[in-house]
């Protein structure tokens, strides 16, 4: 970043210390044309390390450099228009500029159209978010946390797929399925696992990848291990919204699931069953979990578009008396539907439901539901807090939570520290806060505890006011030796 402000300062010796806003000032006082384009090149340089769009306080500066008339942004930001934000071009160059403010921890999924009918990609942005219809270019504002879960971890433990088909007399058709089994499931152990499906699985798989997202979530304690039931739709709007509805509902409930039960190691229970989707898909999953909260106890609804059929699904909820379904949802400022889930939200905690919820300044974008599936799955299978069998504090014994993340004050830090029947003992415990250069900030733990959960807080402001800053801080829980980490992003 010195480096970035350095080259700036000798490439123009005025607009470094401005601002873009004075930069683009800056080009229009110049009346060579050649000397206009000689800073632009310079600008670009010293960009090219911190990257594109350019990012200047809350606001994000597109920039586009080519031959087309006209170019124009379209995105989560003004539903996807090619119209609405048309870029500026300086005078006698080939610079395209649009600025915008955004909130310091949004994400959004975004293109360029060139001549009003080319999408592109950004060319100067390398970073892409994969979507339904192919990737799209993403802004990540600097308090965003990038998804670490979402990674493939080569060494922690890991589920295997097993790839089927199901036919159904419901819907006379046949359904693709995916079955993820977890870590340890062949072994001869007689456990038994919670079940989550999901509508448009293989999405989830490949957009959202949720196998990572289990293995990892499992393999750091943050949830009970859990079979996953990754359900491919045919006819995915009319199964999900329309005339197939409850044909599908009917399949999901008297075929799908008595399938699963019958051939793999599930807790034949609807309080640990989950089904869960996105868009059409958590509209369909409510169906399901309104129809039948013997099976599903528990839905999980990521930025659900429950319009359709004059909003039959939420007015099923908001309008009936309340059954025994918990509900765990997520959606974007940037999304339309925002206002509805904030009602279907309010309406059904008035009616005492088990409610969990995030609204982030995202848009309708599987970079929302991907980096968010890990806070469904938590909140809705966390680790088991009682005695478990086998040996003492080994991968898996401990497990930490962070709420909220990102904060702003205060972090409530949880830990769990799980014995077995035959030992019972006190086990050493270390829980310590770093920066990301390994420097430990406090020591917030160092003592001996008994199996079970314990919280804390940390507020960077009580340690040092004066040097408490907005930034990633790390956790870092030592029990017995066993040691998990876990990132959590403070704003001042």
């Amino acid at each position: 970043m010195k480096t970035t402000l350095l080259l700036l300062i000798i490439s123009t010796g005025v607009y470094a210390q401005s601002g873009f806003a004075k930069f683009i000032s800056y080009l229009y006082s110049i009346s060579d044309p050649a000397v206009r384009t000689e800073k632009i090149d310079s600008f670009m340089l010293a960009h090219k390390a911190s990257g594109f769009p350019v990012i200047d306080g809350d606001s994000a500066n597109f920039i586009y450099r080519g031959s087309a008339s006209t170019v124009t942004v379209a995105g989560d930001f003004n539903g996807w228009s090619s119209s609405s934000a048309a870029m500026s071009k300086v005078q006698s160059t080939n610079f395209f500029y649009y600025s915008r403010e955004f909130e310091m921890n949004a994400r959004i999924d975004y293109k360029f159209v060139t001549n009003g009918s080319s999408w592109i990609l950004d060319p100067l942005n390398p970073r892409t978010c994969a979507g339904g219809f192919g990737p799209n270019s993403e802004l990540a504002m600097p308090h965003y946390v990038q998804p670490l879960e979402i990674i493939y971890n080569p060494a922690v433990p890991h589920g295997r797929i097993i790839t089927t088909s199901l036919q159904s007399t419901n819907t006379s058709s046949s359904f693709q399925i995916k079955i993820y089994l977890p870590p340890g499931y062949d072994s001869l152990s007689a456990d038994r696992y919670s079940a989550v499906y999901f509508q448009d699985g293989y999405e989830y798989i490949d957009l959202a990848y949720a196998v990572n997202v289990l293995d990892n979530l499992i393999a750091a304690g943050d949830i009970a291990p859990v079979i996953g039931v990754f359900v491919r739709p045919n006819n995915r709007n009319n199964e999900y919204a329309g005339t197939l509805r409850s044909a599908y509902k009917n399949f999901f409930v008297s075929e799908l699931v008595p399938y699963i039960d019958t051939n793999y190691k599930t807790i034949s229970s609807a309080a640990k069953r989950l089904v869960l989707g996105d868009s059409y898909g958590g509209n369909i999953s409510a169906f399901i979990a309104y129809h039948h909260p013997d099976v599903f106890g528990n839905c999980g609804v990521h930025s659900g578009a429950f319009q359709p059929n004059s909003y039959e699904v939420y007015n099923l909820f908001v309008n009936n008396p309340a059954l025994n379904v918990r509900f765990v949802s997520v959606w974007g400022t940037y999304e339309s539907l925002f206002t509805n889930m904030r009602m279907f939200r309010d309406n059904l905690i008035s009616k005492g439901y088990f409610f969990k919820w995030l609204e982030l300044p995202e848009g309708h974008s599987w970079g929302l539901w991907r980096a968010t599936l890990d806070y469904i799955l938590v909140n809705i299978f966390p680790p088991a807090t009682s005695i478990d069998k086998g040996e003492p504090y080994i991968s898996g014994r401990i497990s930490l939570v962070s709420y909220p993340n990102p904060f702003t004050e205060t972090a409530h830090i949880s830990y769990t520290v799980r014995g077995t029947e035959e030992n019972n003992e006190p086990a050493a415990v270390t829980l310590a806060v770093y920066d990301l250069l390994g420097r430990e900030i406090t020591e917030l733990v160092n003592t001996t505890r008994m199996p079970g959960t314990y919280e804390v807080e940390f507020n960077p402001g009580s340690i040092n006011a004066e040097t408490a800053v907005s930034g990633v801080y790390i956790l870092r829980l030592n029990v017995n030796q066993e040691v998990i980490t876990k990132k959590i992003l403070f704003i001042k």
